[in-house]
This record gives C-alpha cells, structure tokens and sequence, in this order.
C-alpha cells in the first residue's frame, strides 16, 4: 500500500506540472498574439450596425476618441459609392469566385458583391441602403487590402510610415479626400488612428517614398523609362527570346523578308494621315503597316464554347477584348479558313467572361481558371500541330482583364495583348504587347463627345477624378485636392447624368489629364484624355504604353514617377508654353490610333492591335 500511494502521488505531481507547462505556454501565445495583433478584433468581428463599427474603430485606436471614430464611418458609408468588388478582388489570388460581380460600370447603380468578406462572413443581398454591409465592406477594401498593394511587409516594420498595420496614412487620406478631416485641431485625436495624416507635405512625400523604396520592380531595377522601354525591346530581338520552329513553313520565309524589307526602309515621303513627330520611325512603321495589310492572314480557333469564347461584350471598361474579338471574327480581310495559310493564330477567349461565367463549385480559385486556359491550349495542340510547331510563338490572345497577366500564366509563350502592362509584374517587353484600356459606354456609339477646347481655352492646368483605389490616389488626393485653384483634383464624381458631364467638361477644359494608376497600373484614363484632346500625365511607375515601339510617348504624353506626386504642379509649370501647345497638336495626331469603329478604317484601335501583334512577331521571326 506505502508503495501504491507512493506512486499516485509521484503521478498527481506530475500531472501538475504537465498541467503548469500548458498553462504558462497558452499564456505566452495569448499573450503575443494581444501583443502583435492589436487590430485583430477589426477584423475578427462581424459588425451588424453602424454602432458596431464605431465600436470596433474606437477599439483600435490609442484614443477613445467617439467622434473620430463615428468620421470614420462616414468616411466609409461615403466612399460606398465608389466601391468595386472586382478591383478589390484583384489582390485576393485564392479567393472564391463567387465573391464578386462583374465590374459594374459608371452607368450602373453601386452594389455589394455577394459572398465571403473577412469582416462580414457570407452577404446575401445587394441592399444598396444598408449602410452597415457598405461601411463594413468599404472599412476591409481600405484597410484590408493596403497589405496587397505594395509589399506591406516592410511597411508594417516602418514606424515612420504607419502605427504598426500600414493603415494610418491611407485611411487620413481617404478621411481628407472626402473633405471630412477633423476640423478641430485642439480635439487631442493627434495621437488616434485618424491623427496619424499625411496633412503635412513632408509626411505625404514620407509615405510615398517609403512605397516606392520597399517596391523592387524587376529586381531592384529603378523604374522604366519609355527610352529604356525601347531599349528592352531591341535587346529581345536578337536575344533568344523567340524559339525557331521545329520546321520551317513558306509563311515563315515570308515573314523574314518582310522583316529584312522593314528594316531597310526607306526615309518615308510625307503622308498626309502620319506625322514623323508622334512616332519612332514612321518610314518603318509606314512599311510594317502597309505589309501586313498586303501579306498577313489570320487563323481564328473555332473550339471553345460561348460565353468564354466567340462572345465579345463591347461595353464597359474591359471592352477592348470584346470589341478586337467583334471586329477580328467578322473580318474578311485578313481572316482565313485554312490555318495552313495563316502566319498568327487568334485565341478568342474573353478574360472578361472566363472570370465572370466560371462562377461555380468546379472553379473557385485563379489557379482553376488557369487550368481551364491550359486545357484550352492543350486541345488546340492535341488536335493541330501549328503550336508545337513553334511553342505558341505565333499565337496571340487579347485580354483586358487585370487578372489576364495571373490568368495566362500557364500559356505565356504565345503573344499576349493585355491591359495590365506592368513590367514589373511579369509583363515581358519584346514579347508581351499592351492593350489600349477603353472604357464604352455605348456600343452603338464608341465616337460619342470626342474633341475638347482649343489649348488657348483650357483654364485648368491638372484634372483628376476617380474613385480611391489602390494605394497611389488617395495620396494624390491627400496632397493636392482643394490646394491650388488650377489643380482640379477629386474624388469620384457622382454617376448621374449631370457628374458625367461634369467629367467630360473637366477633361475637355484642361491642359493636362491626370492618369493615375489604381490597383493595376493600367487606366482608362490614358484613352479618354487622348479622345478629349487632354495631354495625358501618367502616373504610374513601369508601366508600358500602348504601342510604344511605334509611338514616341514623349512627344505627347508627360510620365511622372510616383515618388513626384509633391512636385506635381511644378513639374506641369515648367513645361514651357510652346511645348505644350506642340504636345496638344500631337495628341489630336495620334487620337485616330485610339478609336474604335463599328467597321475598321486605316490606321484604326483594331488595326494598331493587330498590328502590334504582327510587328512583334514579324522582328522576333527566326527559321529553322
């Protein structure tokens, strides 16, 4: 018995100290995890009212400050009306498609995508009058989504830039944007959430100098210059970028002469539709253009079933995908029914209805829809033998979507004509080719108000107005909205018929349009300021124009490096008069590159793509 209890009691201790080691080690984790996460309950919680998320917001803050957080939410019901569930979703790479809604476009009323939000679990209504389901979408677009846009790793181990999280700046910003910022500089809300602004010129220049250091495009490069654009371009022609055919065709040989007869063009004789100022060698362009209306044939795939294949959407801001598949499958010219004839391939898919149509249980993340493209390409090389043939090198898709780059990833040794041109993102300059953003409205009127006023008329020096998203705009907005009276810098503008005209107005009045990136570095904005007659400012750190190995960028278009954003003004002042007056002239020379017709004239949007798709594949061509 002695030895019995003897050993209960050995055991009883034992279990004890078991019993204190989980202790002490469940301790130390809550204890870390209060300590690292002191926004966690942000978004944790799943708030039902308007209460609730002021509750939430004071939690967060050093201050009990109500009244800043009560801004705060009206700072986020506000912003509602700008609110995109696709562009949030760009950042969320395994996110259920369900989740979000086609883009919904300017003529359409604001609504909340159905689905998973981390804030709020599983919406199912679109109640454009819930205030609490929009501030608590909004709250996680603005918050939420700072870490996805420019490597907010360091930006959180950055005391001079945030609290902790990375939020502060973007948030005040916002806060400033929407002319809400506390008016009462006594309140002692300095040291709350919403105290940390960028009021101050020195903070906003901090914030952006403290993205652009911490974003490594290309490796530590510094950002691209168009120059150095064409620069890139040249060293992939003769690099080997481009794989000679397992066996040469007489289409192949055909292509090579046209390529020695490019090259040795002649200095060109003055025509009257081009102009040698907006281009970088218009006798070469002149020639490449003028051959591939006389040689180049295309072969269209007819596998791929509707709506993800042969169904252009010609309306919104993805619809130069739809309307190149419109104007391309309807073509007589260069389209021919035997591939045997063809010297590119056309892959007409929609990056726009792949992402919208595949919205089931089978396809819930990108790496599905990258899986669907490659069994695509997989059939098409199954049942032909022109894509082994050359590795894809003479196929080509158009995609608009800004998933396109993410989309085809699987499929990248064919000519890929996308939207989202960012050489730091994996866009390939020499091999990839940038697709025009052109934001329809009509598609029985792609022409409507173009034109603007005479240069002499243009009171207003700098015009910008869109909706907060990604990191870059709520910035510019923070430095320059309502700060100078030639600097018209807004947020987004109403969406009734009166704020759109109230936007052309602005765009048809200024000297300079504002094209700032959102979450992608693409806009729509390039386009309408050259439809506008507006010389077009972008603000985008490599980001690779439309056609730039045709058009010189720089005799019409002023690039700002992000960093800049504080010297914006003075950068548009010191543009002597003269040179602005000839930048002007040139954008009304190139606007007739950027248009789309219901039936494809000389030198048109349609043509310039496919040209661009020819030219690319003419000076990469190599025979076996």
């Amino acid at each position: 018995m002695g030895i019995f209890a003897l050993t209960q009691r050995f055991f009883q201790a034992e279990i004890r100290k078991l019993l204190l080691i989980i202790g002490l080690a469940v301790s130390i984790i809550i204890f870390f995890q209060c300590s690292a996460l002191s926004y966690g309950k942000m978004f944790s919680s799943s708030p039902t009212n308007k209460s609730s998320i002021v509750k939430l917001v004071s939690n967060a803050t050093t201050s009990n400050d109500s009244n800043m957080a009560e801004l705060f939410v009206n700072v986020v019901a506000n912003d509602a009306n700008g609110f995109n569930p696709e562009e949030e979703a760009r950042y969320r790479t395994n996110m259920p498609l369900s989740e979000v809604d086609q883009y919904h476009e300017l003529t359409s009323k604001p609504r909340i995508a159905q689905g998973k939000s981390l804030m709020t679990g599983y919406i199912t209504h679109t109640d454009d009058s819930s205030t609490q389901v929009k501030a608590a979408e909004i709250m996680h677009n603005h918050l939420g989504m700072v870490e996805k846009t420019k490597n907010s790793d360091m930006m959180i181990n950055d005391p001079k830039t945030t609290t902790g999280y990375g939020v502060v700046p973007f948030i005040s910003a916002i806060v400033h944007a929407e002319g809400l910022q506390n008016s009462n500089p006594s309140s002692g809300s300095s040291g709350s959430l919403l105290g940390a602004n960028l009021s101050s010129p020195s903070n906003a220049k901090t914030s952006i100098q403290t993205h652009n250091k911490n974003f490594k495009p290309l490796q530590n490069a510094s950002v691209i210059s168009v120059s150095g654009m064409n620069s890139l371009l040249l060293q992939s022609i003769d690099s080997s970028h481009s794989l000679r055919p397992r066996r040469s065709s007489a289409r192949d040989h055909e292509l090579l002469s046209a390529r020695q007869e490019i090259e040795n063009a002649h200095v060109s004789r003055k025509v009257p539709v081009l102009h040698a100022s907006v281009y970088q060698n218009i006798s070469k362009f002149e020639r490449s253009y003028k051959m591939m209306v006389q040689i180049l044939k295309v072969y269209i795939y007819k596998e791929g079933a509707k709506p993800i294949f042969h169904q252009p959407k010609t309306r919104g801001i993805y619809a130069s995908e739809g309307w190149f598949m419109k104007l391309m499958e309807g073509n007589k010219k260069f389209v021919v029914r035997d591939p045997r004839r063809a010297h590119l391939f056309y892959l007409p898919f929609s990056s726009n209805m792949l992402r919208s149509a595949l919205n089931g249980p089978d396809f819930q993340h990108v790496e599905d829809l990258q899986k669907y493209l490659k069994d695509y390409v997989q059939l098409i090389a199954g049942k032909y033998s022109f894509w082994n043939r050359t590795g894809g090198a003479d196929h080509f898709l158009v995609a608009c979507h800004d998933w396109a780059l993410k989309l085809t990833k699987h499929i990248r040794s064919c000519l890929r004509v996308i939207c989202n041109s960012n050489a730091a993102k994996g866009f390939e300059i020499g091999k990839d080719i940038t697709l025009p953003v052109t934001y329809i409205r009509s598609a029985e009127a792609p022409l409507e108000n173009l034109g603007g006023k005479p240069p002499l008329e243009r009171n207003i020096l700098a015009f910008f107005a869109g909706g907060m998203h990604g990191y870059l705009r709520p910035i510019l907005l923070q430095y320059w909205q309502n700060k100078m009276s030639d600097m018209k810098i807004f947020g987004p503008m109403p969406r009734d018929v009166e704020g759109k005209k109230k936007y052309r107005e602005h765009m048809k009045s200024s000297k300079y349009c504002i094209c700032a990136r959102g979450y992608e570095v693409h806009t729509p904005r390039v386009v309408e300021s050259i439809h506008y007659e507006c010389v077009p400012v972008i603000i985008a750190d490599n980001y690779v124009p439309p056609f730039f190995e045709v058009l010189n960028w720089e005799t019409f278009a002023v690039f700002v490096q992000e960093k800049d954003i504080p010297d914006l003004r003075n950068i548009l002042l010191s543009i002597p008069e003269e040179k602005y007056l000839e930048m002007h002239a040139r954008v009304k020379l190139v606007q007739q590159h950027f248009l789309w017709h219901k039936k494809p004239v000389k030198y048109d949007l349609f043509h310039m793509i496919l040209h661009s798709a020819w030219y690319s594949r003419v000076l990469h061509i190599k025979t076996g």
